[in-house]
């Protein structure tokens, strides 16, 4: 932990000669950015409320496909989902420009030859977590609905309610979504120098446990197998982030890069 501070006092140092903005000017800056993601966010709302219907069905479609069906237990029930799903899927819909508006709000802080990550940082986060969600709505989902509703659950009668079912949903969906953007987080710490390669493979062991008490807690079935497949993908986008560290890192730049 403190050769990491070190690095990080180190990279905050190496920037003090890029342009420079007052905390107005900053404020000023968030502000915009602020203001702009806004708009986005409520135009991807806006679509996503077009589509209500076809969103929910397709929330509600591992459900369905065992035969059961969402339960409304207060008359607010199913307006509070049409507004959640609104708002959830408006912001998938409206996150590459949401992260547009961060890249522009941390750019200034950046050297020239680093702004050239703008397309492959979209295009790597936005991709990466709807793989991650995909992941998690193609196999966790259906197998967890199966085991837990079909097999633990057999012997009972079974009300899912609105709320319940969204909130596990949910869950999974952004949970996963976000343990794939491991390599972007690694791609980050090795851009500004905090870390490097050596670093994650050095901590090789810490990361696999790590990856398996994750995928011991949203893999639906607990034999060792499962939890391998689940653990899998998580592996690989860590060899991923690894190779991405290398490549980024700010060793490998050249003398000419450097001084720029």
């Amino acid at each position: 932990m403190p050769d990491l501070i070190d690095k990080a006092r180190a990279a905050v140092t190496d920037r003090v000669d890029l342009p420079g903005m007052t905390l107005m000017e900053h404020l000023d800056e968030l502000r915009k950015r602020l203001i702009s993601a806004t708009i986005y966010l409520v135009l991807g709302m806006a679509v996503a409320y077009w589509f209500h219907n076809q969103l929910l069905n397709f929330i509600q479609r591992p459900l369905l496909d065992i035969g059961l069906k969402m339960t409304m237990t207060h008359p607010t029930d199913a307006l509070n989902l049409v507004i959640k799903t609104a708002f959830v899927f408006g912001a998938i819909f409206a996150s590459p420009f949401i992260l547009y508006q961060l890249w522009l709000f941390i750019s200034p802080g950046m050297y020239a030859h680093e702004k050239r990550y703008v397309v492959p940082f979209m295009a790597a986060t936005v991709g990466l977590f709807l793989a991650g969600a995909w992941f998690g709505y193609r196999y966790v989902l259906p197998g967890a609905m199966v085991f837990l509703i079909q097999d633990i659950g057999k012997n009972f009668s079974h009300m899912i309610t609105i709320e319940d079912y969204t909130g596990f949903f949910l869950a999974v969906i952004l949970g996963l979504g976000i343990c794939f953007e491991l390599p972007v987080l690694m791609f980050f710490l090795s851009l500004f120098g905090l870390t490097d390669h050596k670093f994650f493979l050095k901590q090789w062991r810490y990361a696999i446990l790590a990856i398996f008490l994750v995928s011991s807690v949203i893999c639906p079935l607990q034999d060792p197998f499962s939890m391998c497949m689940f653990a899998s993908p998580m592996l690989g986008l860590y060899l991923i982030g690894i190779l991405v560290s290398w490549y980024v890192h700010p060793s490998r730049r050249t003398p000419e890069l450097k001084a720029t």
